[in-house]
């Protein structure tokens, strides 16, 4: 099967390790792209799940496929979420062409987009313009602060603090919670200058432009493969949510809109995501995409 090319593609809250995982979907959908960065946006491995000893063959093999991703040369970073935090310890850590982050923030096309899983936001709701304005300084403190709460409860045997679980003990209060995320999301990533806002953590694919005095931003959300079974895809200079359930392995290029664009955009992208591949000059090093 000819493998789909896309610039970017971004997935977050598989949680492997839980029996509600579709690993089989996910293989299939990972199977089907060749893209030239992979975004691991948190919750990836579920590691509150280890104690259940539950870690099957087809979890495994998902690990095993995006490693053998990042040999071929696909830049995989992995940002930590909340049920994965474990490995923040490890952030910052470059292995080969795979990359361990808190979060990220990535220039296409001359605009930014700032990527994080989402829990950052937990412990602060409903308002928290307060990080707006401190910007990375205070996002890095959230982080911190929600990482000394869940260690608290842990120490007494209570569950560690988690949106999603919120959301789902309270449904009639759902879309309350999700519309207070999406904008907490927006209003910090517009005070800090970014174009786009990608988030995962409360399992609702979206993408929804938002227009305010402070500027225009998208929000984007990658869903999970749990429920949605969804990713983000940019290609051809824009972003689309994918949903396995409707769009199985079509093409990107299935959107009508994608078929007004110039032809020399298209090519421009194609050739910027997967470039002609050139010799190697003996004694040079070769250097990983940033």
């Amino acid at each position: 099967m000819k493998k789909r090319l896309i610039e970017v593609a971004v997935i977050s809250d598989v949680h492997l390790g839980n029996p509600n995982c579709h690993a089989d979907e996910l293989m299939a959908y990972l199977s089907s792209i060749d893209p030239k960065k992979l975004i691991l946006n948190g919750n990836i491995i579920d590691i509150w799940q280890f104690k259940n000893h539950f870690f099957p063959a087809s979890h495994l093999k998902i690990l095993k496929k995006i490693i053998g991703m990042a040999s071929k040369g696909t830049e995989v970073i992995y940002i930590t979420g909340n049920h994965d935090e474990k490995l923040r310890r490890f952030s910052n850590t470059l292995i080969g062409n795979l990359s361990i982050q808190d979060k990220l923030v990535l220039k296409l096309d001359g605009q930014k987009a700032w990527i994080f899983h989402g829990d950052v936001f937990d412990i602060s709701f409903p308002q928290i313009k307060w990080l707006a304005k401190m910007g990375d300084t205070g996002f890095g403190l959230v982080l911190c602060i929600n990482r000394v709460f869940n260690r608290f409860f842990a120490k007494f045997g209570k569950e560690k603090y988690s949106l999603t679980g919120k959301i789902k003990s309270s449904v009639k209060n759902a879309d309350k919670y999700i519309s207070i995320f999406k904008q907490t999301a927006i209003e910090t990533a517009l005070a800090n200058g970014y174009d786009y806002v990608i988030c995962g953590h409360i399992h609702q694919p979206e993408k929804e432009t938002f227009e305010t005095k402070n500027g225009k931003c998208t929000y984007l959300n990658s869903g999970d493969w749990v429920e949605s079974l969804s990713a983000l895809e940019y290609s051809f200079k824009r972003w689309k949510v994918y949903n396995y359930s409707y769009d199985k392995l079509s093409p990107f290029f299935a959107d009508e809109d994608l078929k007004l664009m110039d032809l020399s955009d298209l090519i421009e992208t194609l050739e910027r995501t997967h470039p002609p591949k050139q010799k190697q000059s003996q004694g040079e090093d070769e250097s990983i995409d940033a």
